[in-house]
């Protein structure tokens, strides 16, 4: 049985401030209910319990080195408060200062948002992943360490809490308990961001303090503005891989392709996340095949950072997203296209269609669009003749948070499913209203000691909860079903989700892009482009 968490608990010196037992997180359907079967997650080892920051719940996200000294200690929460103070000064906020003084001064403390956080719901209520909980803590930190008098009138008017190093460090893991799927800022009667306090949070511990997820972070954004690519594929290495996967769509579907690099003056610059080339070379294959056969000018670009659609400093850092989008636009730039289409790729869409706007300017103001609309467009031109009942098995749709929510891309992905998939189903809720894969934010990526059991079994649990109601008409595994997820980050997600719950044996389900579909349905390509038994 949990125990409540208060506020003021996160600074109080204990083992664990919260305990997970499985048997207390939300119930899933048939044939994934029995708990006994469930996978679990392993214990945290001795070393890492020994020598990093482990008192906050049973993983850890970010492995924060404890400090050797006091004076480390003390160093680190200093540095912490600097942060938070310049999180509220326009000459070094000027992105998000007003949203986050909306959020840090009128929340009603309602908690309507709880209802609306997967990770709260899924974790079997825990106190701590409530959205109000590390936004409560931020926000008592503020009224008490920087604001005039807060030391009195701040505890009275806000309630108390100590600032110590076991605030900072737990508050730094719990920034990464959230995959920021702003569910429940769009709940918020009044439009408290707890996501973005969230992020605010993260961005003062890289920004300030010089701490972040590696994977984010030195094998992410800085790999790929040093390399090329977080994947750690060079230009040349992309070129070759893109070759291979031209040679295997031909043999595939009998059309000829050549992908186009470093093509001046086509109207389209297409920006893949690099994930997909090595992980589902399927969809940049699918991608080439439908530009081609539309007669759409297009090109891909060799340059630094510009072959990598990610943009992780989105979920940490705004220095670093700023770096890339940069990269981004100058490659365009450099081409003469005349607009940049983001792939299937929903961080990417936001990060350089929406966030950038703030970043890229003047000649930078390259036009960015979806591939969704672009693909709408060409399903409904004509100039690809289709047949939808090729695509006649059940399909769903997954809707990245980046896309759907953040940008409200709704409507472009389901015209097309309801026209070439004849057994598409929505989800339960869908739209605005989904819930996240349970790998947004970086979570996807990240699987250092024993997060990625922690991201699948609580993270990721309402969507595969989503995902098995939402072919309950066909639970057999006979029945070949498919999940369509145009993000490779959720598709990432949704790898190892899969994998963990053995749900492509025990449900008949394969997970798969936008564009395989429409290219399995063209009547162009006599062989199936889906492979149920090859897709793993």
């Amino acid at each position: 049985m949990k125990s409540r968490v208060k506020i003021e608990d996160i600074s109080k010196p204990s083992k664990k401030l919260t305990h997970l037992d499985i048997d207390e997180l939300m119930p899933l359907p048939p044939p994934y209910d029995k708990i006994e079967e469930q996978p679990g997650w392993k214990a945290l080892s001795e070393d890492a319990i020994e020598n990093l920051e482990t008192s906050l719940d049973d993983t850890i996200a970010i492995g924060i080195p404890k400090p050797k000294t006091h004076e480390e200690e003390k160093e680190l929460v200093e540095r912490f408060l600097r942060g938070l103070e310049k999180l509220l000064q326009k000459e070094n906020n000027w992105t998000f200062l007003q949203p986050l003084l909306l959020s840090l001064e009128h929340c009603a403390k309602c908690q309507t948002c709880t209802q609306a956080c997967p990770i709260y719901e899924a974790s079997g209520k825990q106190d701590i992943y409530r959205p109000t909980y590390r936004s409560e803590v931020w926000r008592r930190i503020v009224h008490k360490y920087l604001k005039p008098g807060g030391k009195f009138f701040g505890r009275l008017s806000h309630g108390d809490i100590d600032l110590n190093w076991t605030t900072v460090a737990r508050l730094m893991e719990l920034s990464y308990r959230c995959t920021l799927c702003r569910r429940c800022a769009q709940t918020c009667p009044i439009g408290i961001d707890n996501g973005l306090i969230t992020h605010e949070l993260r961005k003062v511990f890289s920004q300030e303090m010089g701490i972040a997820p590696k994977e984010l972070h030195e094998k992410g954004s800085v790999l790929q503005l040093e390399v090329g690519s977080s994947t750690g594929m060079n230009a040349e290495v992309v070129k070759d891989n893109i070759e291979f996967i031209d040679e295997d769509m031909q043999d595939l579907t009998g059309i000829e392709v050549h992908t186009p690099w470093d093509k001046e003056g086509a109207d389209v610059l297409l920006i893949h996340n690099a994930g997909e080339i090595l992980a589902w070379p399927e969809n940049p294959g699918a991608f080439a095949i439908i530009l081609e056969k539309a007669g759409i000018s297009w090109t891909l670009s060799s340059d630094i950072a510009a072959y990598d659609g990610i943009n992780y400093g989105l979920w940490y850092d705004d220095f670093q997203l700023g770096k890339v989008a940069i990269k981004h636009a100058e490659a365009a730039k450099k081409l003469g296209v005349n607009r940049i289409v983001v792939g299937e790729c929903g961080h990417a869409h936001k990060a350089l269609t929406v966030i950038a706007d703030r970043v890229l300017t003047g000649d930078f103001n390259i036009p960015r669009v979806s591939a969704m609309t672009l693909l709408e467009e060409i399903v409904f031109s004509g100039k690809i003749k289709f047949d939808p009942s090729k695509n006649d098995f059940p399909v769903t749709l997954h809707d990245p948070c980046n896309m759907v929510r953040l940008m409200g891309i709704v409507e472009p992905q389901r015209r097309i499913l309801r026209y070439l998939c004849p057994q598409f189903r929505e989800m339960e809720p869908h739209g605005v209203n989904n819930y996240c894969c349970g790998g947004g934010s970086g979570f996807a990526i990240m699987s250092g000691h024993n997060f990625q059991d922690w991201r699948l079994a609580v993270s990721g649990r309402m969507k595969l909860k989503q995902i098995i109601e939402a072919f309950e008409d066909h639970p057999e595994p006979e029945t070949k079903k498919y999940l369509c997820a145009p993000c490779s980050n959720c598709k990432g997600q949704l790898r190892d989700l899969f994998r963990y719950y053995g749900v492509q044996e025990k449900s008949g389900i394969i997970y798969g892009g936008l564009v395989e579909l429409i290219v399995n349905a063209m009547v162009d390509v006599k062989q199936p482009f889906i492979n149920f038994d090859e897709m793993q």
